[in-house]
């Protein structure tokens, strides 16, 4: 597997803001070249202009929309033709929605799941036959907390962060099966101090989305450089999974010791938020 950073080639995506782009550097600043794709331009710009100054690596930048299979698959043979080899696909793309299921509208579940889960799925298949081609790979599948416990009004984001888990820990275990040069690991962040929030489809009617992105800023304890190095850490040690940040390490206690009090907790703290209008992100 990958044990180095030093000029291997990292595909990254949703590279144009928060974790993607402290990714991007990171692999930067530890001598990999990578290509990054997002649908923001001009975020990508950033993120490209500020890696290349951490080292003499090569960067690429390309507008990817990640539902998009067709699209992914180009992207991922373009890389592979431009650097030579890829040796790490970096499933990272997703987008946030805060909904009750009753009144959730099917096009924004649908939206959620197409980037968060078939995202990742596009990611994966397109990148795979190359990073086995390469001798050395990895897949980092962007799981979340809410892919180890389910929370009111987030059942579009707990059913596309539970389907990453669930595919990218099959995904696993059938590289271990056929002693592949490829592995996987899932990825759980906690609260990571980005624009998820502020960039999500919608919220309850009775939370204002401002406020509800502020919140979140303000308890998010882990910054997005921080998670980065810890992503990039568990992928050099190949570990099947990896929890970011201290609240990620109190979901998974919870979920594993207690799942039926840490639901009935969780219903309790939900309510409280709600009669005082605070959202749950």
């Amino acid at each position: 597997m990958i044990r180095a950073l030093d000029d291997r080639v990292v595909a990254i995506t949703g590279a144009g803001s928060g974790i993607g782009r402290a990714l991007a550097i990171e692999c930067a600043r530890r001598g990999a070249h990578v290509a990054l794709s997002d649908v923001d331009a001009d975020g990508l710009d950033v993120t490209a202009a500020t890696a290349r100054e951490h080292s003499i690596v090569r960067v690429t930048t390309t507008i990817v929309d990640v539902t998009d299979s067709d699209a992914v698959a180009a992207w991922a043979q373009q890389t592979n033709s431009g650097f030579g080899r890829v040796n790490a696909i970096i499933n990272n793309a997703g987008i946030a929605l805060g909904a009750d299921v009753v009144e959730m509208k099917l096009t924004d579940f649908r939206q959620v799941m197409d980037i968060n889960f078939w995202g990742v799925v596009n990611g994966t298949t397109s990148f795979l036959p190359l990073l086995e081609a390469s001798g050395e790979g990895h897949v980092v599948n962007i799981s979340s907390v809410f892919g180890l416990l389910g929370i009111p009004s987030q059942a579009a984001y707990n059913s596309s962060k539970f389907a990453v888990r669930g595919y990218t820990e099959a995904l696993r275990t059938e590289l271990d099966i056929a002693d592949s040069c490829v592995s996987a690991t899932t990825i759980h962040p906690g609260g990571i101090r980005t624009d998820i929030a502020r960039n999500a489809i919608s919220f309850p009617d009775e939370i204002d989305p401002e406020e509800a992105a502020t919140q979140f800023e303000q308890l998010a304890r882990t910054t997005p450089d921080q998670a980065a190095r810890w992503i990039l850490g568990a992928m050099l040690k190949n570990k099947r999974r990896a929890l970011i940040g201290p609240d990620a390490h109190v979901f998974d206690v919870a979920a594993r010791v207690s799942p039926r009090g840490a639901q009935w907790l969780i219903g309790r703290l939900a309510g409280r938020a709600r009669e005082n209008n605070v959202a749950i992100v």
